[in-house]
């Protein structure tokens, strides 16, 4: 299963870096007045809790702490980055990190080295033992790194469960709008 859906990450991220690519130019240039710097880099945990440099959209000030979203200040969001999490388009980037095998389009979503709580709980569960992921059961369902149990169990829940027709329905259920991403500052976006 594990070699199927390999397969599947690099043929849509692929296709979805090639296809997307004027969506990424026309992002990346009107970022560029936005920030100044419309791309986001941060040293994230991967498989086997192994760090990797997530990409995607800023969608912060260039200045904002390097935090979970949820304890980041709402005055931190540009007006751009408004428009991009709420239609996830800051996500695109992380095309490259699928193709890359750092990622897969699904999977639990990759955390900060600085959230122990997440990690623990997810260690213990065993969730390190796939690729991070752009999106999830986690996702679909509105649960974010602000409750890191109940996320470790439902990542815990999808890596178990993971069927192909799951891997799609998060995909489809995701690119369709439902969950509502990351709150920052403790508000939803």
């Amino acid at each position: 299963m594990q070699i199927l859906i390999r397969t599947l990450d690099i043929l849509f991220s692929a296709i979805g870096l090639i296809v997307g690519f004027p969506l990424l130019a026309i992002i990346t240039l009107i970022g560029l007045f936005d920030t100044g710097s419309p791309i986001f880099r941060q040293e994230r945990v991967g498989r086997h809790k192994k760090p990797f440099v997530l990409v995607k959209f800023r969608t912060m000030k260039r200045d904002t702490a390097s935090v979970a979203s949820h304890l980041a200040s709402v005055s931190a969001i540009t007006p751009l980055g408004h428009f991009l999490r709420r239609t996830k388009l800051d996500e695109l980037p992380q095309l490259w990190n699928v193709f890359k095998g750092e990622m897969s389009l699904v999977g639990p979503r990759p955390c900060l080295f600085n959230q122990q709580e997440l990690i623990d709980e997810r260690d213990r569960r065993g969730v390190y033992a796939v690729r991070p992921g752009i999106t999830g059961l986690a996702q679909i369902n509105g649960i974010d790194m602000s409750t890191p149990q109940l996320l470790a169990e439902t990542d815990a829940r999808m890596v178990r469960d993971l069927t192909l027709g799951r891997y799609f329905a998060y995909i489809v259920q995701t690119v369709l709008g439902k969950g509502s991403g990351d709150r920052v500052g403790g508000a939803k976006d």
